[in-house]
């Protein structure tokens, strides 16, 4: 039996559609024009992108990945990355989790006082003042530590663990089980569609942010890969140089310009992280505990 459809709802479906394409497009298109300048022959991007790359190549990949400093800052970022999103998982989980627990001492407090975070900072100058009292400039911790706990996560966290029945942990305590064990063997198994979302949320900020690297740290030998193209794409003319004077590189690399090598970068450092979604979006529409409560 067909539906009788309003003119006003027709008309509002119609917009709807031509709004969201067009938004859908201009989020797109970015990423779609980098791709192909990127796989386009250097001398024939400059005429112009079209829909398909001109004198399709993937020199100017090979080019880019044989810069000096791309191998250790690439390393960098991923290590960086895991042990950051796991830590910050953990951690902000755990305060959640305890939130929830009325056996907790003063935790309305301490939960209202996170949130308080969200809205109140220390300031840049307060935070690098702190993080240098620690010991943590120019070492690899300060990718870490000052990340361990998000408020935003924690209360993303203590909303999805209030839901889960209380009579779960209740039968675990009864076996002998303590805190822990109930958090790590009950809570967290039944969390995967919360946990799956904040890794996603997590390891896309860590993957993306630089301006930690360019505030606390001087060692390039610590540098992530996105502010190695921070300063590439500061200075694309002389990389392109750079890389027409690579010995170990054919003489293709003398057509590189400094588009291509801006262009390059940014797609070599935005594809892995664009994979992570497609791994986790199951997680996303499971059901907190099918089954996990019988009768």
């Amino acid at each position: 039996m067909k539906k009788n459809v309003s003119i006003s709802s027709f008309v509002f479906d119609i917009i709807n559609f031509v709004v969201l394409t067009v938004f859908g497009f201009l989020c797109f298109y970015p990423f779609y024009y980098m791709l192909i300048y990127s796989l386009s022959d250097p001398v024939e991007a400059t005429k112009g992108v079209a829909l398909l790359p001109r004198g399709l190549t993937l020199k100017n990949y090979w080019a880019v990945i044989h810069l000096e400093e791309i191998p250790l800052a690439t390393v960098v970022s991923v290590f960086r990355t895991i042990l950051a999103a796991v830590i910050t998982i953990g951690c902000s989980s755990f305060l959640g989790y305890l939130v929830t627990k009325k056996e907790m001492y003063f935790r309305k407090f301490i939960y209202r006082y996170v949130v308080a975070t969200m809205y109140v900072g220390g300031g840049l100058i307060p935070t690098y003042l702190t993080l240098r009292a620690y010991g943590l400039r120019n070492t690899f911790f300060v990718y870490i530590i000052p990340g361990a706990i998000s408020a935003y996560y924690v209360v993303l966290t203590k909303t999805f663990f209030e839901q889960i029945p209380e009579s779960l942990e209740e039968s675990a305590m009864l076996e002998g089980a303590g805190i822990l064990t109930c958090w790590a063997r009950i809570v967290m198994p039944l969390s995967k569609p919360i946990l799956a979302t904040i890794a996603v949320f997590s390891l896309v900020a860590e993957w993306n942010y630089w301006f930690d690297s360019h505030i606390y740290i001087t060692n390039d030998k610590l540098y992530t890969l996105q502010y190695v193209l921070y300063l590439y794409n500061q200075k694309a003319q002389s990389v392109a140089d750079a890389l027409k004077i690579n010995p170990i590189l054919s003489e293709d690399a003398m057509k590189i310009t400094p588009a291509t090598v801006r262009m390059t970068i940014t797609a070599v450092v935005t594809i892995p992280i664009l994979m992570v979604y497609p791994f986790m979006q199951r997680y996303f529409v499971k059901g907190m505990m099918i089954g996990a409560i019988k009768g």
